[in-house]
């Protein structure tokens, strides 16, 4: 269904939406979310548009977290990073296209400058020295993509307003087309959005361990893991101590709000076949 949106959304583009565990997916496919950022980097006007990429944890944070609601209601693209959240939608009756991982799109929006054209790239996040190494390895593999700047905020840092100030400054000198974020969720989603208005980039993607995915940092599941929806497994086997909290966290609750969306999915249909009409 296509929805006219008024106020922080109007930026969002009129794709398809499904409705699940209080936020709305974007129905759509890698190659139409890389059509859509070239579009907004295409455009004359600075206005930062920014994409989000939900995945169970996400989903998980989401009930309880106001900010993460603004942040994804002010969004202008949430598309499904999470296999499950597609294997859920689906068991609901709601079909999205399929997995538009984060990780897989920063490579594809850079294979695609062979074709579009020259874009300009900043990196926000990772460890230091992590995503100066991202950009050589961008130059190498993506010689079209041209990486403006780097920087590896101190901790806590969001809390900094000078500090802020300053990452700030230092993206709107470089004057990218694209500013990458990778601090990590909730976090990466919070700050840009409360920075929205300030920032000078066409479009900002929140993508999580992407940087250190670029870099070599971090190494990612095998094709065939990610193609049966099991790259979670991979993850928390390469990081035991960092992240078997949050899956078994997420391995209990997820399961629920699937059922408690169900059961609400249930109700909506047998009032609409009680009164058609009403």
């Amino acid at each position: 269904m296509l929805m006219q949106i008024d106020g922080p959304l109007a930026q969002r583009k009129q794709y398809r939406r499904v409705r699940l565990f209080g936020f709305e997916l974007d129905a759509v496919n890698m190659a139409e979310a890389v059509d859509s950022i070239y579009e907004w980097v295409a455009s004359p006007e600075k206005n930062c548009r920014f994409v989000v990429t939900p995945n169970v944890d996400h989903a998980v944070l989401y009930q309880q977290h106001a900010g993460l609601r603004r942040a994804y209601a002010n969004a202008s693209l949430v598309l499904a990073d999470g296999m499950p959240l597609v294997v859920a939608a689906r068991l609901l009756g709601h079909q999205l296209p399929g997995r538009v991982a984060g990780s897989d799109l920063a490579p594809a929006l850079f294979a695609a400058a062979e074709s579009r054209g020259p874009l300009r790239v900043y990196l926000l996040g990772a460890a230091r020295g992590v995503a100066d190494r991202a950009a050589t390895e961008i130059a190498s593999r993506w010689p079209m993509v041209g990486v403006v700047g780097t920087y590896s905020p101190p901790a806590r840092f969001e809390g900094d307003p000078a500090e802020n100030e300053r990452i700030l400054t230092r993206i709107a000198e470089a004057d990218p087309d694209v500013l990458i974020v990778g601090l990590g969720a909730p976090k990466q989603e919070l700050w840009v959005d409360a920075h929205r208005d300030q920032i000078v980039a066409s479009v900002t993607l929140c993508l999580g361990a992407t940087i250190d995915f670029l870099a070599g940092e971090k190494k990612r599941a095998p094709c065939w893991m990610r193609g049966a929806g099991l790259e979670w497994l991979h993850r928390v086997a390469s990081e035991p101590r960092r992240l078997s909290g949050r899956y078994a966290r997420d391995a209990w609750i997820f399961p629920r709000l699937v059922w408690r969306q169900a059961k609400s999915e249930l109700r909506r249909r047998s009032l609409q076949t009680a009164h058609p009409n009403g």
